[in-house]
């Protein structure tokens, strides 16, 4: 990717998965893929699709999500749904100019890499952006309660509100990633390059500079 591309022109591709359980280890399966690209604020696409997991769903995950073994007895198995959600990412972003963007990106991406290991299929290395991450390291800790997707969401008083369905979670991600993206242009971020270098640093050595910046939600 070239060092000096802005991040207005940067496609952010900003996902987010509902599953069976807290890991495919275990045996937990994908139920829900929702992505959105969007680049410069503009959304390009969006894609979205339940996934039948082969397997009943257990009933704490349907009263989280809402989502129940009849939703999905007609839905694509992951062998269709990853192939069609691969093809969602080579339409809007190849992995030279693309950021995927996960709130807790550990979680989704194990469940994306061991889908593309069970199928085959080589996952595309795209540089990755943890909003999780981010957050932590633009928000301090004194300001707000926790990170999760839901208090950033009043955080920032997002339009959009996440509910435990994938797409719903990716258009309230979006929002968080954005006006994450505005708190960096205090920190002198503008370019995809330095985004990467930003995100190797640690709260320790970034939020102490806020203080005299005067940010707030």
């Amino acid at each position: 990717m070239s060092s000096e591309l802005h991040l207005h022109d940067t496609t952010f591709i900003v996902l987010d998965l509902e599953t069976t359980g807290a890991s495919p280890q275990n045996g937990s399966a994908i139920t829900e893929i929702g992505a959105i690209a969007v680049r410069g604020g503009v959304v390009l696409g969006e894609y979205s699709t339940f996934v039948n997991p082969k397997s009943p769903i257990p009933e704490y995950i349907t009263n989280l999500t809402g989502i129940t073994d009849e939703m999905l007895a007609g839905a694509p198995e992951i062998g269709s749904a990853f192939a069609e959600f691969l093809q969602f990412l080579e339409v809007h972003g190849d992995d030279t100019q693309a950021h995927l963007v996960a709130h807790n990106a550990p979680f989704d991406l194990g469940f994306l890499r061991a889908a593309a290991k069970n199928l085959s299929c080589p996952w595309p290395k795209f540089e990755v952006v943890d909003t999780v991450k981010l957050a932590r390291l633009l928000i301090e800790r004194s300001e707000i309660a926790n990170y999760k997707l839901g208090t950033l969401s009043q955080f920032f008083n997002t339009s959009a509100l996440p509910n435990h369905r994938a797409l719903d979670d990716v258009k309230t991600t979006v929002e968080v990633l954005h006006r994450l993206l505005e708190r960096l242009a205090g920190y002198e971020v503008e370019t995809a390059q330095e985004l990467r270098q930003f995100m190797k640093r640690t709260p320790r050595d970034i939020l102490g500079a806020s203080r005299i910046r005067g940010f707030g939600p």
